[in-house]
């Protein structure tokens, strides 16, 4: 591992932990040759899972596009960005557990708008919709319905 302050290929690992995701390493270290600390990240590396969209073109899986999506659609919302990663995080181990090299959108759609649900129902519509396409109100109301209903009878 090259020290990203001098460059020299020279260092030892002062620290190994989980990292927050659990899927990662997280080693501390320190270059032997200017003394600096630095961090690092492992990651297993998997085999490229494509996504495959509604127009039949193919594009490799994601993770920061689904986080910026994310981003947007809880933009101003009281979701903190360690709730966001952790759904991407969700939505990643479910695939790759799931999932070989190949997975449809629409199925990534779905599922983020679950996590979503339970995350913000305002980032849910937000993001519900941009993916289902919303042509005017009455889109946004049948989304809505589902959701009121529930509300309703969790109050009765």
């Amino acid at each position: 591992m090259r020290c990203p302050f001098c460059r020299i290929d020279n260092d030892r690992v002062i620290d190994s932990r989980a990292g927050d995701d659990a899927h990662s390493i997280r080693r501390r270290r320190e270059c032997l040759g200017c003394r600096r600390r630095f961090t690092t990240y492992e990651r297993v590396e998997r085999q490229p899972l494509w996504v495959t969209k509604k127009e039949g073109n193919r594009e490799p899986f994601d993770r920061d596009k689904i986080k910026r999506g994310l981003a947007r659609a809880c933009w101003k919302r009281p979701v903190s960005e360690a709730e966001i990663e952790a759904v991407v995080t969700s939505l990643e181990a479910e695939i790759y557990g799931h999932y070989e090299s190949e997975i449809p959108s629409p199925v990534i759609g779905e599922r983020l708008m679950l996590l979503l649900r339970s995350l913000d129902q305002v980032a849910f519509v937000r993001f519900a919709s941009v993916y289902r396409e919303f042509k005017d109100v009455r889109d946004f109301i049948d989304e809505l319905e589902p959701i009121l209903a529930e509300e309703s009878r969790l109050l009765d």
